[in-house]
């Protein structure tokens, strides 16, 4: 009964903070716990050429390549490795893309939820201001779903934030927010494209995810992501 009870109030949240951050634009929540993650706007829906090159163009070295591909995230509070999935070659690399770029050197975990989730890649965050909201920025692109039932929302998955189906029938997601699960979140599974799992650094992300935040679920002390590297 308690875990109903804080599903439903992370739901009511979610609700007042995609209100609030995509406007009169923001789909209605027409499902329990259907869109707690959304919060980037409606972007093109096609996905970087250049990462679809990118795969095109490695995809027969990957074949003959059984090393998993891991990025460490860098934080303020410490490192987590996750590793990335060949069976979402489009998100793994678009996400490759971003970390080797040094995208998101700088940017915030936004919104971190305990016993739910930890969120970053708004690049508007880079450039913080106290007390505000952010998760409405992107790179200008959105990547086509690549939902496989395989990959469950466990503990340390991670995945892609998305806006809700009213406005993003095909489940499209963002072109750079994350989010890693802090516990088990079945609800989500299915919905939204899990692309990588972690390996290493679970202690960080109970971290993150149990600092003090503001009503927004903003972390009081800012979490920087620091920089990225790709093995």
């Amino acid at each position: 009964m308690k875990l109903i009870k804080s599903t439903l109030k992370l739901s009511f949240l979610a609700l007042i903070l995609i209100l609030s951050s995509c406007n009169s634009a923001a789909p209605e929540t027409d499902t329990e716990n259907q869109e707690i993650i959304e919060e980037v706007p409606v972007q093109e829906s096609t996905v970087d050429t250049s990462i679809q090159n990118s795969t095109e163009a490695n995809s027969t070295t990957e074949a003959n390549n059984t090393k998993p591909t891991v990025v460490t995230i860098n934080t303020s509070l410490g490192a987590i490795k996750v590793q990335l999935y060949d069976e979402t070659p489009l998100h793994k690399a678009n996400f490759i893309k971003l970390c080797k770029t040094g995208f998101y050197n700088g940017l915030l975990f936004h919104r971190v939820i305990s016993q739910f989730m930890i969120q970053a890649g708004d690049p508007d965050s880079k450039a913080a201001v106290k007390g505000a909201m952010y998760g409405s920025g992107g790179p200008g692109y959105t990547i086509p779903a690549e939902i496989n039932p395989k990959f469950q929302h466990t503990k340390g998955a991670l995945a892609a934030a998305r806006m809700g189906d009213q406005m993003n029938p095909k489940k499209e997601s963002s072109g750079s927010q994350f989010y890693i699960c802090h516990v088990e979140t079945p609800f989500l599974n299915n919905e939204y494209t899990v692309f990588g799992q972690t390996i290493e650094g679970f202690e960080v992300i109970d971290k993150i995810a149990n600092v003090q935040k503001d009503g927004s679920d903003r972390p009081l002390q800012d979490i920087k992501i620091i920089s990225t590297t790709v093995e």
